[in-house]
């Protein structure tokens, strides 16, 4: 039985390990996610992702310092400022 996949903008429904799978443009990798989030969208190949959990962790909000992820960059590019794209709070 494989484990469900979710996209783009649906809510996270349990913070933990998530492979991410990518379009075309790189390998699949892992990211830590927060439940009650969204999944985020990739700047290179924008809602062409799935996400699949692989590990669950537990998490309290407000209790440590959170990291939010609202896009996933693209290693291979240089650096961008997320403020000026619009994709940060």
């Amino acid at each position: 039985m494989t484990a469900p996949r979710f996209e783009t903008g649906q809510k996270i429904p349990e913070s933990g390990i998530y492979r991410v799978v990518h379009q075309q443009h790189r390998l699949p990798h892992e990211v830590t996610l927060l439940k009650g989030e969204l999944f985020p969208r990739c700047i290179k190949c924008g809602d062409m992702v799935e996400f699949e959990l692989i590990h669950t962790a537990h998490h309290e909000h407000g209790t440590s310092l959170s990291v939010l992820l609202y896009a996933l960059p693209d290693l291979d590019d240089p650096p961008i400022n997320p403020l000026t794209l619009g994709i940060a709070r």
